[in-house]
């Protein structure tokens, strides 16, 4: 078979892959991607979206339990499992689908196979039919990441779970334990907690979520324990002894080692990039603990090869990817588009209460040598949150104290992180605490919190 030449070949078909070669596409570049399982990738397959279709029916289920606070009644209230799942797998294979069609529209070749980089401007892929050879002059990688596994707490799919054994349960959880408590774990650990099951949390660090404002993760402990949840912080799973249909976890904690019987364990320790095997070292290519070393426009340093997403620096979020996609597409096409931001992308994590966060910490912010003002305000101080019965959150804003740039912003909460986006709009537009003052928030709405909160940063909150 003779090669086939693009402009531009896309390895990977997740949020940045398929993100980087519609763009590319609309500047009118030809384009080919290649895809070794599902388009739409891990996101929308095995991520992002069906976690979001679970914790739905979750929540939906936490409420009919609520059914009587709000007048209403509800009786027998139950669910099953495999219903649930179903449903979830429904969404994410409506979205697969779509992604299908995006590819058509905009003329896209989709090679189904798995590929390898044997020379600069080649891509090898191995499909069904044998293997079929593209090249081009731009090769942008967008190959993922996977779960980390941990020597002696692998996933077996029976009683050790990762994310994707999760997303598909054999069987409802009696005793789960959770492995890490980063967005994964702890939006796992939530939805099994929220349908009754016995969930402890194990985490290294000094807290959960980690890489959130001290405050928040402390808020968020106290929820999480308040529904029945076990934590367990500055704790190592050490090793697991797996009999039939239940593990004995061996956790140490301030030196001591006890065990603990569950019937499930997820483990949720981070992931790894898909960067193994594919050619990148022969290339020239620098690997820092799987991820490829790139530069601010996602480039690596070998001509007309550029890495986006998880299989490069992190944040390792979608949204992240996706920009970055767009970003490598315009500059193959001679733009020159801004450089990503890390510091301007949120985060989200969809457990109950949601938490969501943009740029730094109280702590990163006076460790980077700000004067700081902070601003809080709590849920219980908002109309709509009490009409919501969704009492128990708080927003917390950082401002640097001499130029009123928004440092920060993060939040704890019901529909945060549908909330956070104002602050990121806020922060894309280099706002101050002026201009979010003089803006006029609808009421009654949760989006008031925000504005009292950034009042409040200035002594200035009117409704606490």
């Amino acid at each position: 078979m003779a090669d086939r030449s693009f402009d531009v070949v896309v390895i990977g078909a997740g949020p940045g892959g398929y993100v980087a070669a519609i763009r590319a596409a609309q500047l009118g570049k030809s384009v080919a991607i290649v895809e070794r399982e599902n388009l739409g990738g891990i996101c929308l397959n095995w991520g992002c979206i069906p976690t979001k279709a679970l914790l739905r029916s979750a929540e939906v289920f936490h409420l009919m339990h609520r059914a009587k606070e709000f007048g209403l009644t509800a009786d027998k209230i139950g669910f099953d499992l495999d219903a649930v799942v179903k449903r979830s797998r429904k969404v994410a294979g409506q979205l697969s689908g779509g992604i299908g069609h995006l590819m058509k529209k905009n003329k896209i070749t989709v090679v189904m196979g798995d590929a390898t980089i044997p020379a600069k401007g080649k891509v090898s892929v191995k499909t069904d039919k044998g293997t079929e050879d593209l090249r081009a002059a731009n090769i942008i990688l967008a190959t993922g990441a996977r779960a980390r596994e941990l020597p002696g707490l692998e996933a077996d799919g029976d009683l050790v779970w990762t994310y994707r054994h999760a997303l598909q349960p054999k069987r409802m959880p009696k005793k789960l334990l959770v492995i890490g408590s980063g967005a994964i774990g702890i939006e796992f650990a939530s939805f099994f907690n929220t349908l009754g099951a016995d969930v402890t949390v194990v985490e290294v660090m000094e807290r959960i979520l980690p890489v959130e404002d001290a405050e928040i993760s402390a808020f968020a402990q106290k929820q999480f324990e308040k529904q029945g949840m076990t934590i367990m912080t500055k704790a190592m799973v050490k090793k697991l002894d797996r009999a039939k249909g239940k593990v004995t976890a061996h956790i140490e904690r301030a030196g001591k080692v006890e065990t603990q019987e569950f019937d499930t364990v997820i483990s949720a320790v981070g992931i790894v990039a898909n960067t193994e095997g594919l050619g990148l070292e022969k290339l020239g290519a620098k690997i820092d603990r799987s991820f490829v070393v790139t530069d601010e426009y996602c480039r690596t340093g070998v001509e007309g090869l550029y890495v986006i997403g998880d299989a490069t620096n992190g944040p390792w979020l979608a949204h992240k990817a996706s920009h970055e996609g767009v970003m490598v597409a315009e500059l193959i096409a001679g733009g020159h588009p801004h450089a990503v931001d890390p510091s301007s992308i949120a985060g989200c994590t969809y457990c109950h209460p949601q938490v969501a966060s943009v740029g730094l910490t109280e702590a990163k912010a006076k460790e980077q040598g700000h004067a700081i003002k902070v601003g809080r305000f709590p849920f219980i101080g908002n109309g709509k949150a009490i009409a919501l019965g969704e009492q128990e959150g708080m927003i917390k804003t950082i401002f640097d104290a001499k130029t009123g740039e928004l440092l920060g912003a993060h939040m704890i909460g019901a529909e945060v992180t549908e909330l956070i986006q104002g602050y990121v709009i806020g922060r894309t537009l280099e706002t101050t605490e002026e201009d979010l003052m003089n803006t006029v928030f609808p009421h009654p709405t949760l989006s008031e919190m925000l504005h009292e909160s950034v009042l409040d940063a200035y002594g200035r909150a009117l409704h606490f």
